[in-house]
């Protein structure tokens, strides 16, 4: 079994909680997530089965969008509703939605972000929430992430001493982390703040529409009905460049064979994934040595009777 389960993970489960569940539905080893979702989180998870496993890297590059939700007044040791509190600030003013969006829509384009210290980040070795654990400070290394759009949701009811939370959708690129972005949006506002609730709507091109729960995925499978959740391979590298080959380049390929750079037509981002008759047979990239050759990254096809 070969390919993407687009996969709605429900609150409550870590990311390797659904992997587990789903190595035991579909009866096999070769399954991984493409991006780690808090328990607290729900929301879009695309899961590589079997040869799709080569591709989560590139899975979990792709862009994601999200909606939160930020309560003003009140910051927190994890900078999400599961902390303790350790700032509060009371809301004695009226704030606008149009000023609400205005400071949001700053912090489009390439910012720096510091992870909050209750993230999987490693430090020397130790992951940051092992050091906030156990009540050690360590200098957190600063991340640069893009950020392509955030929208304020309705209700757009104005922030007053009887309304402090606000809903933004989120399109970001790698490694940011929303409920840092929602502390950055409320000390713009001139407000502690946290991430109180958050929902993932889009992983590369997978979106919400086309999750399955794992119960779901569960009672297809009895019926033996795979292609209902299954997405091909190809469907994971929807933001790199694909090129067509021919049988005679595609048997050198398979063979993992150094291309001549003339074989690549788009040389422009360094990588591409090179197709035959469709189907995914190699991913690509700039060889770093010898600059007018190319080298397989990836190759993902397999010649027939060849075990993975």
């Amino acid at each position: 079994m070969d390919g993407i389960i687009p996969l709605w993970k429900e609150k409550g489960m870590t990311s390797h909680d659904c992997v587990f569940k789903l190595r035991k539905i579909l009866q096999t080893k070769k399954v991984g997530h493409t991006g780690t979702l808090d328990p607290d989180v729900e929301g879009v998870l695309p899961i590589c089965i079997g040869r799709a496993t080569k591709l989560a890297e590139y899975i979990t590059d792709e862009g994601k969008v999200y909606e939160a939700t930020v309560t003003l007044g009140t910051a927190t040791t994890t900078e999400d509703a599961s902390g303790e509190i350790i700032a509060e600030k009371a809301i004695t003013e009226t704030i606008l939605p149009i000023d609400v969006e205005k400071a949001a829509k700053s912090f489009v384009g390439t910012i720096q972000q510091t992870p909050p210290m209750y993230s999987a980040v490693k430090v020397k070795g130790r992951r940051l929430y092992e050091y906030a654990r156990a009540g050690i400070e360590v200098e957190r290394p600063i991340r640069t992430v893009n950020i392509y759009a955030i929208d304020l949701l309705k209700p757009y009811t104005p922030i007053s001493p009887d309304n402090n939370t606000f809903r933004i959708r989120i399109h970001c690129g790698k490694g940011t982390y929303i409920r840092t972005l929602a502390v950055m949006i409320g000390e713009k506002l001139g407000y502690p703040a946290h991430m109180s609730e958050l929902k993932r709507t889009q992983s590369g091109i997978f979106t919400d529409a086309q999750c399955f729960t794992l119960a779901e995925i569960e009672a297809l499978r009895a019926k033996e009905d795979e292609v209902s959740f299954l997405y091909p391979l190809e469907d994971g590298l929807s933001d790199m460049k694909k090129q067509d080959i021919s049988d005679l380049v595609y048997e050198k390929v398979l063979n993992g064979v150094v291309l001549p750079e003339q074989f690549i037509k788009d040389r422009s981002e360094g990588r591409v994934a090179l197709m035959h008759n469709n189907k995914l047979t190699a991913i690509y990239v700039q060889h770093p040595e010898r600059r007018d050759f190319w080298k397989p990254e990836k190759v993902i096809e397999l010649r027939a009777g060849k075990l993975n």
